[in-house]
């Protein structure tokens, strides 16, 4: 474009993308009490993990009502909805999680979840205690406010519910890693993606960001101890895979606390798990544990894998006993891209206000768009939950029985989103 006619087009393109920004705000506003009301539905009927039947319907029929294009049975129950503004511009993907956990709800709501389904063959209590029924909430509303201003769009929006950020059952694939496999990138090919988490222990009103690594990789480990088992009376006539498990347990503590440098970047090794023996007078045979690293670096994860697997084997194999060492990839590093999220900042800060976008520390937790992130630039943000004035150290942490929301923060989520895309578009 001549750099004159421009000089000219400026100011009036500035206005208008402005003027689209105080619609959504509005529109969001007004929608606040349908946002509540599809938050509250969704809480009241959570579904597991690659079984998100219920919601993925009612999704389907919100995008189907405003017109959109609509796909289903992405990874198994995903839903997508794509829609085209009247002029050329980029592929926005903004992606919203759907599933809920086996936990048993003890806060005392109206909407109080009583559900039941089978998890890996046993019958537990279902729960959003992870909040993503207010993100799939908040995305029908930003569906609503873009749609109705589609003719002012320049681009192509793609909402993406997403089922099994929480892992697929066993024995299955799902989640993110799965819609990429079935070409949810290429068609049409997206320019960039934005997502966000509801955080029980932030502010209503509030939104946290961090630049580079957010959220931590996630592997799991197993290992397998081999002893030699013996009568409980007489340890010496055999080898205790038990006590060595300890010793290992123990020892992997000793990776992150002395041989990483944890000036670079957090870690934690963790074994949540330990399997051993039948009886008390008999010194079993075999010992296995299972757990968990996190890292934010990739160099780390590495350097921490090579350390867990040399250290499990050479304690076993000083007590004469011997181990075997297995780890999986299960989610990468969230990245959110350094330049990306210097971009984004100016949108949140118009959305919530200057001193409410704030910079949070590495998060251990881990995410599955992080797979979204190794394809294409990305950015995840947090979005505040928590009642203000609280204190978040006694708040119900995510993933437990006492998890709450305060819902009067769910319309900055749609703020939020709306004027990133048109931002975006306008880049």
């Amino acid at each position: 474009m001549n750099k004159f006619l421009l000089f000219f087009l400026l100011p009036s393109m500035l206005f208008a993308q402005t003027n689209l920004k105080r619609q959504a705000a509005k529109m969001a506003d007004q929608l606040e009490p349908r946002i509540i009301e599809w938050r509250r539905d969704f809480h009241q009927h959570p579904e597991l993990s690659n079984r998100e039947f219920r919601t993925a319907e009612k999704v389907a029929a919100h995008l189907r009502a405003l017109g959109m294009e609509v796909r289903t049975g992405i990874a198994k129950t995903g839903v997508v909805g794509i829609l085209k503004g009247a002029k050329p511009g980029p592929v926005i993907g903004l992606r919203a999680d759907m599933d809920a956990l086996p936990v048993q709800e003890r806060v005392d709501l109206p909407f109080k979840s009583v559900q039941k389904s089978k998890y890996n063959g046993e019958e537990v209590s279902v729960m959003h205690a992870c909040g993503h029924d207010t993100h799939v909430a908040i995305m029908m509303g930003v569906a609503e406010v873009l749609t109705s201003m589609k003719n002012q769009l320049s681009g192509t929006i793609v909402f993406v519910f997403q089922p099994a950020e929480e892992g697929p059952p066993a024995d299955e694939e799902g989640g993110a890693p799965l819609m990429i496999k079935e070409g949810l990138l290429d068609n049409p090919k997206m320019d960039v993606m934005f997502g966000l988490h509801i955080s029980a222990q932030t502010e209503v009103g509030k939104i946290t960001y961090r630049s580079g690594g957010a959220m931590a990789a996630s592997d799991w480990f197993y290992i397998t101890v081999h002893g030699r088992q013996a009568h409980g009376s007489a340890p010496w006539t055999g080898v205790d895979p038990i006590v060595i498990s300890a010793e290992i347990i123990q020892g992997l503590q000793t990776i992150v606390s002395r041989q990483v440098d944890l000036t670079e970047h957090p870690a934690v090794v963790t074994v949540g798990k330990i399997e051993s023996g039948v009886r008390a007078n008999i010194i079993p045979e075999i010992a296995e544990m299972v757990g968990t690293i996190r890292t934010l670096d990739t160099s780390m994860q590495r350097l921490i894998h090579q350390k867990l697997d040399l250290t499990a084997r050479k304690i076993a194999e000083s007590a004469g006993a011997t181990a075997e060492v297995r780890i999986e990839n299960k989610t990468p590093v969230t990245f959110n891209d350094p330049m990306l999220t210097a971009w984004a900042l100016p949108s949140l800060r118009e959305a919530a206000g200057d001193r409410n976008v704030i910079e949070h520390k590495p998060r251990t937790g881990a995410e599955d768009f992080g797979f979204f992130a190794q394809k294409i630039p990305c950015f995840y943000f947090f979005l505040g939950g928590m009642p203000v004035g609280k204190n978040p150290a006694e708040t119900g942490g995510h993933h437990t029985p006492d998890f709450y929301i305060d819902e009067s923060g769910l319309t900055l989520g749609v703020k939020a989103f709306c004027n990133l895309v048109i931002d975006y578009m306008q880049k």
